[in-house]
């Protein structure tokens, strides 16, 4: 019999530790605020000065969450921009980034303009004395439910994007950091590079090129798992491989992805997945044209590989000006049957696969 959900523990410690104490723990490397996969801050100055002042009011200050990893260091996974704006205002070097300087206090308006030095020593003992409480998720229990956890915690705000929530929970699972790292190596892949520079700059940001990793990997090995809601389709397909509930070989996907995106440099440079007018590439990458496209190519490598460059280039302009491919791509383009039928006329049209 399956185990109970109910019985599926993680073994966790409430600690309260002071601003002061974190920041020694991080100066010391054994509290982990700046993990790599997530961007620094999202705050701006101001919501950064309006948390020193709720600290100076004592006003109550949400908890934050950590993960113990292998070696006992703890990995800030909830809490990361209460934790650095702290930093920043404290000991703002140890972050490489300059000092803050408060604005925006309305209710202490005398704040603004001051940084921590300014501030009288009532005040800056104030803020490094004050406790935060953290909630630590110990070494084992079970991973799914961490993985759960850190999901859920993160889910309701939009401070992450949901690759960077991907990527954060992925470390839950053995095995896990791997596969980010596996999505991170590809993204960096420069014939993959080149594919997508028309890709938006604040997706970038938001680590939308990892996505359409995964994105590719859901298209080739996963369609039968969407239900016609992206982000869901995505999360499901990077939990099945985490828990691996589907086959995932490493060397093999490699190969694949590599062969796919040298093709798809090589004949269409970056204008394989932007809308077209008049045979022309227009604006910025959208990812139903970008599903469409590495759909048919990743099926179909060879055929793809061996025409010449300018007829596909034309073939695409034409699939994808065409009222059948924009049937396919407004609204409802969510639905199962128009990715499929996506895919399917590009490797019709473009890549010459009869019916």
């Amino acid at each position: 019999m399956a185990e109970k959900v109910q019985d599926r523990k993680i073994n966790t410690d409430a600690v309260d530790f002071t601003f002061g104490e974190i920041v020694n723990l991080h100066n010391d490397n054994e509290i982990v605020i700046q993990p790599e996969y997530q961007r620094l801050f999202r705050w701006s100055d101001e919501q950064k000065s309006r948390l020193i002042e709720s600290i100076l009011i004592e006003l109550p200050i949400p908890p934050i969450f950590l993960i113990e990893n292998e070696i006992g260091v703890l990995e800030l996974i909830d809490g990361l921009q209460r934790v650095s704006s702290v930093l920043q205002f404290i000991s703002a070097d140890t972050i490489n980034l300059e000092p803050l300087t408060l604005g925006g206090c309305d209710l202490m308006p005398e704040l603004n303009g001051r940084k921590f030095e300014d501030l009288e020593m009532v005040q800056r003992l104030r803020v490094k004395r004050t406790p935060i409480r953290a909630i630590i998720i110990r070494k084992g229990g079970d991973q799914f439910i961490k993985y759960e956890l850190f999901k859920r915690l993160n889910t309701g705000g939009s401070l992450l994007s949901p690759q960077e929530i991907r990527n954060c929970s992925s470390r839950m699972v053995e095995g896990g950091e791997k596969f980010y790292g596996f999505l991170k190596q590809l993204s960096d892949y420069e014939n993959f590079k080149k594919s997508i520079v028309r890709l938006d700059e604040n997706a970038q940001q938001q680590k939308g090129d990892e996505e359409l990793v995964l994105r590719f990997f859901a298209v080739k090995n996963y369609t039968q798992g969407y239900k016609g809601n992206i982000k869901e389709w995505l999360d499901d397909y990077m939990d099945k491989v985490l828990f691996r509930k589907l086959e995932f070989s490493y060397d093999h996907e490699k190969k694949i992805f590599h062969e796919a995106f040298d093709i798809i440099s090589e004949k269409f440079g970056g204008d394989a997945f932007v809308r077209y007018r008049d045979g022309q590439p227009q604006g910025r990458l959208a990812p139903a044209y970008f599903e469409a496209v590495v759909g048919a190519v990743a099926r179909f490598p060879k055929q793809a590989g061996q025409q010449d460059a300018a007829e596909l280039r034309a073939h695409l302009a034409s699939t994808l000006e065409s009222e059948d491919f924009r049937d396919v791509t407004g609204p409802g383009a969510n639905a199962i049957y128009k990715l499929r039928r996506r895919i399917e006329l590009v490797e019709q049209n473009v890549f010459g696969k009869q019916k």
